[in-house]
């Protein structure tokens, strides 16, 4: 096997990346602790190459990275590369975001995510982007998930994120979608 270190810090991501992975023949391992990259991408493409580029380097192994977060369009596509800089905690990001969304009537929102996948020399290999349209609900629904899962609903299934299987979320997400554009590319490659 492979080994693939998982460019984040985010356990719910890892979780998530390790379900698309599965079977591909990586091992999967975390980016060291003490590795900080700075996001100073303007997009989540560019975010997603610097970190998976800057592991690669930093380890000498293959390193995957994505970034993604939600752009709600009453804000401009905020909270948008700063998702998760919003607030300290998943619940401060969505009082922040609920807050200055008010009483908007204009709720429709993006989860976007971008993956890249980077050689030892920390050139991009493979790199894909998803998207997953829904909208702002005025207040949090459902216990799974993470960030602003509770409040990003689907009205094709009638669900915010947070009341998902993982199975159902995977298959609607943006990262889901990227990952779906990545995979036949990474297992012909593979």
């Amino acid at each position: 096997m492979k080994p693939l270190v998982v460019a984040t810090g985010n356990l719910g991501k890892l979780r998530e990346m390790q379900a698309y992975l599965t079977d591909l023949g990586w091992e999967l391992r975390l980016k060291p602790a003490e590795l900080e990259i700075e996001e100073t991408g303007e997009t989540f493409s560019e975010n997603a190459r610097l970190k998976a580029s800057q592991v690669a380097l930093a380890t000498g192994e293959w390193a995957i990275a994505d970034d993604s977060g939600l752009e709600v369009d009453a804000l401009g596509g905020a909270p948008g590369v700063y998702s998760a800089r919003y607030g300290n905690t998943d619940s401060e990001r969505i009082e922040r975001l609920l807050r200055e969304l008010g009483d908007n009537q204009n709720r429709q929102a993006q989860f976007a995510c971008a993956v890249a996948l980077a050689r030892p020399d920390g050139s991009i290999a493979l790199e894909a982007e998803g998207v997953c349209r829904g909208e702002i609900l005025d207040a949090t629904r459902g216990s799974g998930g993470f960030g602003y899962d509770p409040v990003f609903y689907v009205p094709e299934v009638q669900q915010t994120f947070a009341e998902m299987t993982p199975e159902l979320k995977r298959s609607l997400s943006h990262r889901g979608f990227a990952f779906q554009a990545l995979l036949p590319r990474l297992m012909a490659d593979n």
